[in-house]
C-alpha cells in the first residue's frame, strides 16, 4: 500500500513542502504564522510520514511544530539523502527539488516516526554540546601554546585557556543542577554510574543524545550510537567489517568509556582481553567493549537495574 509521505526542506527563512506521491508543493516562512500554516495543511493531508533534514539547528523549530500538532515526525540523515538522489540520477539542487526528494526518500525507505525530545531534554543536550565543544577549544588552545614561540602570545593563550576552564566549569554547574532536578535523569544517571569505569560523562551524554536508551534491543541501539559493525562481501571474497554512522557524540564517549573500562571493570577488562588473545586487533576489541558496555547501559535503563558482576 503506497503511503503519504511529506518532505520538508529547511533553510534560514522558509520551508519547502513536497508530497509524494502525487508531487502537491507548496512553500511557508519559517516564522510562527507558516509553521501554524504548514500543521494545517498536513492535517488535511494525513501523511503517514514527515520527514526533514537536519541542518544544525534549523529544522528543530519546524520538527517541534509538526511533531507537536501530532503529525508523525522524522528527522533524516541528508548524508543518507544525497546518496539517494545520487541513485535517482537527480543532478540539480534546488530547495523545492531537495524536499521533494526527502518526500521520495521517505517513501521509499519508511523511516520510523520518533517522539522528539521534551524541552528539558533539549536543553541538556544543548548544555552537553556546548561543554564539548568548550573541551575542544581549550584542547586546540594547548596545542597551540606547544606551538607558541612569544612569550606575549603563550600569555594571551594561558588567559583564554583559564577563561574556558572557568566557563567549562559553569557549563558542568548547569548540567549537573539539570540532571539533579529531574528524578527520571537522577534515577537514570544513578544507574549508570553503578558500572566501574563510567564516569558521569557518559550517562548525561546518552541521556542529551540517545533518549531511547532503555527502549530498544541491542542491534537498534548500537546501530542509533554508530558502534554496529557493517559487513562488505561480495561472492567468495570477504572484506574487514567497519562502523560508522549513528550519533557521533554518543559513540565518541562510548569509545573513551571503553579505554577507562578495559582497565577498571572487571567483566569489560576480562571481555576485552579474551578477545584479543583469540588474536582481534586492540582497536576492534575496543570497539566491541564500547558496543558490549552500550548494551549493558540500555538492559539497566530498561530494567532500572544498578550494576552487577555477575
Amino acid at each position: 500500500m503506497d503511503i503519504i509521505a511529506v518532505g520538508i526542506d529547511v533553510s534560514k527563512d522558509r520551508l519547502d513542502v513536497a508530497v509524494h506521491p502525487g508531487g502537491e508543493a507548496f512553500v511557508v516562512e519559517r516564522n510562527d504564522a507558516g509553521l501554524e500554516q504548514l500543521t494545517a495543511r498536513l492535517k488535511q493531508l494525513a501523511p503517514t510520514i514527515v520527514a526533514l533534514e537536519a541542518t544544525g539547528g534549523f529544522e528543530t523549530i519546524a520538527a517541534a511544530a509538526v511533531g507537536g500538532a501530532g503529525l508523525p515526525i522524522v528527522v533524516v540523515n541528508p548524508a543518507q539523502v544525497r546518496a539517494f538522489a545520487k541513485a535517482l540520477g537527480q543532478r540539480a539542487k534546488t530547495d523545492p527539488i531537495d524536499a521533494s526528494v526527502i518526500a521520495h526518500f521517505a517513501a521509499a525507505t519508511r523511516p520510523e516516526p520518533r517522539p522528539l525530545p521534551d524541552e528539558a531534554t533539549r536543553f541538556l543536550s544543548d548544555l552537553v554540546t556546548r561543554r564539548r565543544q568548550i573541551v575542544d577549544m581549550i584542547g586546540a588552545e594547548r596545542q597551540r601554546e606547544k606551538r607558541a614561540t612569544s612569550q606575549h602570545l603563550r600569555k594571551s593563550i594561558t588567559r583564554l585557556i583559564k577563561a574556558l576552564e572557568k566557563e567549562l566549569v559553569s557549563v558542568d554547574t548547569d548540567i549537573d543542577d539539570a540532571v539533579r532536578s529531574s528524578p527520571a535523569w537522577r534515577e537514570a544517571e544513578d544507574l549508570l554510574a553503578s558500572v566501574p569505569g563510567v564516569g558521569p560523562i557518559i550517562p548525561r551524554t546518552l541521556m542529551a543524545e540517545l533518549p531511547e536508551l532503555g527502549r530498544l534491543n541491542r542491534k537498534q541501539i548500537a546501530a542509533l550510537a554508530g558502534l554496529a559493525p557493517y559487513t562488505r562481501q561480495s561472492g567468495q571474497w570477504r572484506g574487514k567489517s567497519f562502523i560508522g554512522g549513528g550519533r557521533q557524540a554518543v559513540r565518541t564517549v562510548l569509545f573513551m568509556g571503553a579505554m577507562t573500562a578495559r582497565r577498571h571493570n572487571p567483566v569489560l577488562k576480562a571481555f576485552f582481553e579474551r578477545l584479543v588473545a583469540k588474536g582481534k586487533p586492540k582497536l576492534v576489541a575496543l570497539i566491541a567493549v564500547a558496543r558490549k558496555l552500550l548494551t549493558i547501559l540500555n538492559v539497566m535503563i530498561r530494567t532500572k537495574t544498578p550494576w552487577q558482576p555477575a
